[in-house]
């Protein structure tokens, strides 16, 4: 069972990583910050503050959320609807770093981020696969990139899309979350002690992408 674990910030690369690795081994990716993400979209639909864990708790264990794959392709379902693309606006990315500092939140999406693993070769993104989700992975790197580098990519990715978005604000977001992310109280963000360090800030998709590539054939 080959399971590959990609930690890091938020706009770090790591999921366009995960996607293009996925393809070239031909394994399955689990985005497990979409599973974040449509878990503060329930929330806001019910009007309940991400950070107020006894009104999360009170949904999250029977959340309507699946994972399903399409041509390849990953899609987020919330109560039978495909949210892909709402689980991507800016105001959603903000609330899913709430949300997932939760342990209840934390728990349920690690149970079943790892019946997915469990049962089939993965590439997986996120904050702590290597360090508490797959803690036991075979391959792990952390990917990084200078918090200005991350902003622009954001800002970059948000604009294309159509989104009105303020490179500072979008910079202070990403600063808060790193903070957020790190500092959090349950399964934080952070390097696992037999990961491989990878500054992106310098690199090209494809140099990252063939770094870890060779990281994995040399083994």
């Amino acid at each position: 069972m080959i399971n590959i674990a990609l930690d890091g910030p938020s706009g770090s690369g790591k999921s366009t990583v995960a996607k293009i690795i996925s393809k070239k081994l031909d394994i399955l990716y689990l985005d497990t910050g979409a599973m974040y993400r449509a878990c503060a979209l329930e929330a806001l639909m019910r009007g309940v503050d991400c950070l107020d864990e006894k009104s999360v708790a009170a949904f999250i264990d029977d959340i309507d959320l699946k994972i399903v794959y399409e041509n390849g392709a990953q899609k987020t379902i919330l109560r039978g609807e495909d949210v892909s693309t709402k689980i991507r606006m800016n105001e959603v990315s903000m609330k899913a770093s709430d949300i997932s500092s939760l342990p209840c939140v934390r728990r349920k999406m690690v149970e079943m981020q790892r019946a997915v693993a469990k049962g089939t070769d993965c590439v997986l993104d996120g904050r702590d696969i290597g360090t508490y989700v797959l803690p036991d992975a075979k391959y792990k790197f952390f990917v990084t990139a200078k918090p200005e580098v991350r902003a622009k990519r954001r800002y970059d990715e948000l604009t294309a899309k159509g989104q009105k978005v303020e490179f500072d604000c979008l910079l202070e977001e990403i600063n808060r979350r790193d903070y957020n992310d790190s500092h959090r109280e349950f399964a934080p963000l952070k390097q696992a002690d037999d990961a491989v360090l990878l500054d992106t800030s310098d690199m090209t998709v494809d140099q990252v992408v063939d770094f870890i590539l060779s990281e994995i054939e040399r083994d």
